[in-house]
């Protein structure tokens, strides 16, 4: 049987990736709401929602939220797998390295459904929650870069030592996240707060802004004064300072008012997540041509990803 290959593959895998990317952010931040609203049991059951696939009887904001958030993570399992299938039909024409990182991220989506079903079932244990949002936070970090090596093949634009001051800002940020989402799933702040009880996570998750702050802006100072790389890449480095910026005043003002404005509080993941799909875009992105992608970038644009 002969295999029949699109036009550019890598890159048509790439444009897909990208909005996976986007899908991935809209279902931390959709479950950040679903939090927060204490919509987790909106959905008594799982994975159906009331015995069915669409509750239109018992709908409301509760309901919707939770449901739509299953949807999402649907959704992206669907696009995972048929990413993996792809790319094991088109394995000649793609990277070797494409249909194992696909086929890991197909198994880590079933496992984060797992993890999903067990925050239902289990009555929202805070350390399933966290565990399920470290999943999520893994997912957006990998699907991040794989969109990069599809589009931006080639050797890295940072030397060896960069990368790992890159790396270590990504891995900071999320356990920073992960930090914040035990402080909320335990109730620590709200308790903190009005009590004056179980401060020490809270101050902990405060006092650690610091430092993740000052290394993550210590890479963005490092990566600039390589006058190719800052002259490229400047739009990279201008999101992740304005993303840690508008992230210091989304918790400030957090905690000013008590933790009771959702917005402020969902904003807060939704940036969060965006500074791990942009770091991990950032070290992952490649300078080099390979084969398949000379005629990409003569003949497409990857302009038309950047939302990605």
């Amino acid at each position: 049987m002969q295999v029949i290959y699109p036009p550019n593959p890598r890159f048509k895998l790439g444009q897909l990736a990208a909005h996976v990317v986007v899908a991935l952010i809209a279902l931390v931040v959709i479950g950040g709401a679903t939090r927060v609203m204490e919509a987790g049991l909106a959905c008594p059951d799982w994975p159906l929602c009331y015995g069915s696939f669409l509750p239109s009887r018992q709908m409301n904001l509760q309901v919707f939220l939770e449901w739509f958030h299953r949807l999402d993570a649907f959704f992206v399992g669907i696009v995972l797998v048929t990413q993996f299938v792809f790319s094991l039909h088109w394995a000649k024409k793609l990277p070797k390295w494409l249909p194992w990182t696909y086929g890991s991220l197909t198994l880590l989506v079933a496992f984060q459904g797992f993890l999903g079903a067990l925050t239902v079932l289990q009555l929202l244990p805070s350390l399933i929650i966290i565990a399920h949002l470290a999943v999520a936070f893994t997912l957006v970090a990998i699907m991040s870069g794989v969109t990069q090596q599809l589009l931006n093949p080639g050797k890295s634009i940072f030397p060896l030592w960069l990368r790992c001051v890159g790396f270590l800002s990504l891995f900071s940020v999320i356990a920073q996240s992960l930090l914040g989402s035990r402080v909320a799933t335990s109730w620590a702040a709200q308790r903190c707060l009005d009590f004056g009880d179980s401060c020490n996570l809270l101050v902990l998750h405060q006092a650690s802004a610091i430092p993740v702050s000052f290394l993550v802006v210590s890479f963005v100072i490092a990566s600039s004064l390589k006058r190719d790389v800052f002259v490229s890449q400047w739009p990279y480095f201008l999101t992740i300072i304005f993303l840690i910026t508008t992230q210091i005043f989304l918790g400030v003002f957090s905690i000013h008012f008590g933790m009771s404005e959702p917005f402020l509080i969902i904003g807060h993941q939704l940036i969060a997540c965006l500074l791990v799909a942009v770091i991990s875009a950032l070290n992952f992105k490649g300078i080099g041509i390979d084969e398949s992608s000379q005629s990409l970038l003569l003949t497409q644009s990857t302009l038309e990803t950047c939302h990605g």
